[in-house]
């Protein structure tokens, strides 16, 4: 027995519509509303003379009234950066972005959408980097509704689909990079902020694509070890930067070393043997190497005494 293949998902698309100028209907709308109060009072004044002729009265009141309310549910308002979605009868009918006073079917649902920039500020999440370390870290998104159609139907809920997927994305940028102290050239999640937030940035524009969301930014906005680890990675962290001092130490230690003895040879100041040079190179170390003042003791005799 075959299985039925699955149906494809529809996906929809923004239709760009323009609504008509509410003024012009507004003085339509209140032509009827004042005819509605007019034909109340004829009516009322008929009727003390003639029942029959203050019924039509009373009808055409009813009529004007009925109208009156529903143009006036006709009229809405849009202010920049705002759009409306209009849904008549379950229908997609397009979506209004002209800002000002507008009026479109009464009978049309007017959904009203901020296509202004919005922020999300991610809370802190424990992740585990690439070599397994868990981390905090927290995010920064910067987006905004690129299409009205799809943010509305083919997502429930397009304002927690965007915090829900960043959370993921987060999550699986985070597992990608290592904390620090990568490999040669290699990207980490301290070192390389920009390249993070870009790759971060292009993971989150690919999952958001689909609500009709488009992400202007994304930037960590915390980093850190776990509090479990922190102590012992900040220990790490100490003594990485003091074998990195200590190898600048000596490497410049050596060089006046060398620059002194070179000196010395040159302007033959004094002729020294090889075991005065290592004598002399000893105490040279020793003075710019050591962590303490250096006290010198001078020596009134000769060496090979």
């Amino acid at each position: 027995m075959s299985t039925p293949a699955s149906v494809p998902r529809v996906q929809s698309q923004e239709r760009p519509v323009r609504a008509f100028s509410g003024w012009l209907v507004l003085v339509i709308n209140v032509a009827l509303y004042a005819a509605t109060v007019w034909a109340l009072v004829a009516g009322a004044m008929a009727a003390k003379n003639h029942a029959s002729a203050g019924g039509w009265f009373f009808l055409a009141s009813g009529i004007c009234a009925v109208l009156a309310v529903l143009v006036s549910n006709g009229f809405f308002t849009l202010q920049p950066n705002e759009a409306a979605v209009l849904i008549l009868f379950g229908a997609y009918k397009g979506t209004v972005r002209d800002s000002g006073f507008s009026f479109t079917n009464p009978f049309n649902k007017k959904l009203k959408i901020s296509l202004r920039a919005r922020n999300l500020n991610g809370e802190k999440l424990k992740v585990n980097d690439k070599r397994g370390n868990p981390v905090e870290i927290a995010v920064v998104v910067v987006w905004r509704v690129r299409d009205t159609a799809q943010a509305v139907f083919d997502v429930d809920s397009y304002e927690n689909y965007v915090r829900i997927q960043s959370e993921s994305a987060l999550r699986h940028v985070a597992s990608s990079y290592a904390y620090d102290e990568g490999e040669a050239d290699e990207l980490t999640l301290r070192g390389g902020s920009d390249g993070v937030s870009a790759a971060l940035t292009h993971e989150l524009s690919d999952r958001l694509a689909k609500a009709g969301v488009e992400v202007d930014e994304a930037r960590l906005t915390h980093l850190a070890y776990a509090p479990e680890i922190a102590q012992a990675m900040l220990r790490r962290q100490q003594a990485e930067a003091v074998i990195a001092a200590r190898q600048k130490i000596v490497h410049g230690a050596v060089s006046m070393v060398e620059m002194a003895l070179k000196e010395l040879s040159d302007k033959r100041v004094v002729n020294l043997d090889e075991e005065r040079k290592a004598a002399m190179v000893s105490n040279l170390l020793v003075v710019l190497c050591g962590e303490s003042e250096a006290h010198p003791v001078i020596n009134t005799g000769t060496l090979y005494n």
